[in-house]
């Protein structure tokens, strides 16, 4: 019915309840999963296939439109597709199954409707959240695919668990690929290694420019370290309610993330800090643009203070945080998260400005408000430099290797 790679025949014979496909550019994994999806449709009667991207655009061009030259390249499929809903980018089967392209807008959104089989299309554009919701209404298997430009949640929760199964592939993987498109990647190698890494072969990448590279993870905060204060950031609808605890031991930062959340009241956010044993005589510093959160949580007994800022406060605090080693607990996911993502912006030649986005920072500003409030510069000025966290290792025994 195709003309197929060794990619459409991995995904077809995949024995685990999640296939993950991290690879590189012109690797033909999202198309190669098209076709998968396109045979199970075919061979199976009344099965609802969802394909998921991160907005509607992004599926109209991109898999969206290879389903649609799939459909028109193989006139065997034509027979076996009823009716294509341009309004719904729904395929009907004459025997009753349906493949259904959609977007959802959150967690909640995601919780209408159910499935046989699920893809996630550029999953490094779906929330933890979105896909968690999805994957509990599915019932049979679920693809997920991505270009692993740095780790995110596929990484975090789902790489090494049992029902998960791993395929790497990059353009080698795929015949079809054009001669200038492999030359052109491999080439990256040239001027940005991580580029290739993540382009050329697959291999998951790490930002450049980020601005916190003194950290790695932790088991546990020791025993004998000093509790300096709690950090909140307030959020509500969009953005999420962070809160964490930073201890210090001889020289170095302990960090552990307490709460990570939207839809959080102050009430709720109250109740939160008692489930988590937060003690009431130790300070938690916040964002100060919230007097009005900031003395509700205080007539509800918490020493809540609202953290210094000024012109240059967020540099200076960055400054700080930098002269320690920062150790993160394991359990704190969405602090690392942010931690690989938190970068200095750019301006439009590419040359970085003095001043971090304001994005992926909703653990990081209540450690910056600890360390204006808490923390002071050593005499020496000096930094020390430690190893950073490092992103998962690929599990080699579940890699398509062929080369």
């Amino acid at each position: 019915m195709f003309k197929t790679t060794v990619l459409f025949k991995s995904n077809y014979q995949a024995t685990g309840h999640v296939v993950v496909n991290q690879g590189g550019t012109s690797s033909g994994k999202t198309y190669a999963i098209l076709q998968v999806l396109f045979c199970i449709a075919c061979e199976q009667a009344q099965q609802v296939i969802t394909v998921v991207g991160q907005d509607i655009p992004n599926l109209k061009a991109g898999a969206l439109r290879d389903a649609q030259k799939i459909q028109q390249d193989s006139p065997i499929l034509q027979q076996h597709i009823k009716s294509y809903n341009k309004t719904d980018r729904i395929f009907e089967f004459h025997n009753g199954s349906v493949m259904e392209f959609k977007s959802y807008d959150n967690g909640q959104d995601a919780k209408s409707g159910k499935r046989n089989y699920l893809f996630i299309n550029e999953a490094n554009g779906i929330t933890w959240s979105i896909y968690s919701e999805l994957s509990l209404r599915t019932s049979k298997r679920i693809y997920i695919d991505y270009n692993p430009n740095v780790s995110f949640w596929v990484h975090e929760q789902l790489q090494g668990q049992p029902d998960v199964q791993y395929l790497i592939s990059d353009h080698r993987h795929n015949p079809f690929a054009e001669a200038h498109v492999r030359n052109k990647v491999e080439r990256l190698k040239e001027t940005d290694y991580e580029q290739w890494k993540v382009y050329a072969r697959g291999l998951t990448g790490k930002l450049n420019g980020l601005i916190f590279t003194n950290w790695h993870t932790c088991n546990q905060i020791p025993p004998d370290a000093k509790l300096l204060a709690y950090g909140l950031d307030f959020g509500f609808t969009n953005d999420e309610t962070g809160c964490l605890e930073v201890y210090l031991q001889n020289g170095e930062l302990w960090v552990n993330e307490l709460i990570y959340e939207t839809g959080l009241t102050n009430p709720d956010i109250s109740q939160r800090l008692k489930q988590l044993k937060v003690n009431k005589n130790t300070e938690i510093i916040a964002d100060s643009a919230e007097p009005k959160s900031i003395e509700e949580l205080r007539r509800l007994g918490w020493y809540i203070t609202g953290a210094k800022k000024g012109p240059d406060s967020i540099k200076n605090s960055i400054d700080i945080l930098k002269r320690y080693q920062i150790n993160i607990t394991q359990s704190s996911v969405n602090l690392r998260k942010e931690l690989m993502r938190y970068q200095w912006k750019v301006d439009q030649s590419g040359k970085p400005l003095n001043e971090p986005t304001d994005t992926w920072n909703h653990l990081i500003d209540p450690l910056r408000y600890i360390a204006l409030g808490k923390l002071r510069i050593n005499n020496t000025g000096k930094t020390k430099s430690f190893l950073p966290w490092q992103t998962p290792a690929v599990f080699q025994d579940d890699t398509l290797n062929l080369f």
